[in-house]
């Protein structure tokens, strides 16, 4: 039996104890003292067999099972801080939210609305508990899943378009040409925002743009021609924190790899001096 296999077994008998008690507290310790933390690698097999065990249960026992993900998800930085083993339920639970919106139409606006508010979480695991969940629901949703991420794009929302650009920055949904199109439209208004920031000194601002300096090269990838079109006009405005994103997708082996001649031809476009 695979370690994944075991993990699911484990969890479904977990889950089940929940349905019948409403005490969670057995499944969030096997959770915790599984986590793999403190450590600089969460438990990500883990994280995702009970992703799946929640996403099972949920036709059958909706109410229960969004009771459980939202308990889990609100364990705050104060209770459970970076690296702490409970802050691996916390991630739970923001990746398990999204998959129950994803199978639950019933949960979907309530489960965007969780998602948001977390990503601004000060935790950077949390954050990608986020941008995990968002996966999930683009993967079920689609379009309709994208069109809600483009709400989230607005004046110093850093946090929530990091949140944006992480989540459909997965090369297994941009197979889907209409999805890859509108993750790389998700990008360019990203970028207009970042372009019309003044403030540029946060936290959060500098969040936003660690993720686009890899994000960008995963949606180029799926959308070569228009991708490194964009690359072209964004590197034209000079603009400093621009062109470090553009420097830093442009060594990514998915661009250099696949696209050695467009790589080469940005890299001499950056030349030039930018504008501070």
């Amino acid at each position: 039996m695979s370690k994944k296999d075991r993990y699911g077994d484990v969890l479904s008998h977990l889950i089940d104890g929940f349905l019948k008690t409403g005490n969670e507290e057995e499944l969030a310790e096997y959770l915790s003292s599984n986590s793999n933390l403190p450590g600089p690698r969460g438990n990500l097999e883990l994280a995702y067999s009970f992703a799946e065990a929640i996403e099972d249960r949920t036709v059958r026992d909706s109410r229960k099972i969004w009771e459980l993900a939202t308990r889990l998800s609100r364990i705050s930085a104060s209770e459970a801080p970076v690296n702490d083993p409970k802050e691996f339920l916390s991630f739970c639970g923001a990746i398990s939210i999204g998959a129950i919106g994803s199978v639950h139409k019933a949960f979907s606006k309530s489960a965007f609305g969780l998602l948001k508010k977390m990503a601004d979480d000060s935790r950077w695991r949390m954050r990608e508990g986020v941008a995990m969940g968002i996966q999930k629901l683009v993967a079920k949703q689609g379009q309709s899943a994208l069109k809600e991420l483009d709400g989230w794009i607005g004046e110093n929302e850093w946090l929530s378009m990091r949140a944006v650009a992480a989540g459909v920055a997965e090369p297994a949904l941009l197979k889907d040409g209409k999805t890859a199109r509108i993750a790389l439209e998700l990008h360019k208004k990203i970028f207009d925002r970042v372009l019309a920031a003044k403030a540029r000194k946060s936290d959060e601002f500098k969040t936003l743009r660690q993720a686009l300096g890899y994000s960008l090269s995963v949606v180029a990838c799926a959308t070569p021609e228009a991708g490194f079109e964009f690359m072209r006009r964004i590197i034209d405005t000079k603009d400093a924190d621009i062109l470090w994103v553009v420097k830093e997708n442009l060594k990514k082996n998915r661009l250099t790899r696949s696209f050695p001649s467009e790589v080469t031809e940005m890299e001499r476009r950056l030349i030039q001096e930018p504008r501070h």
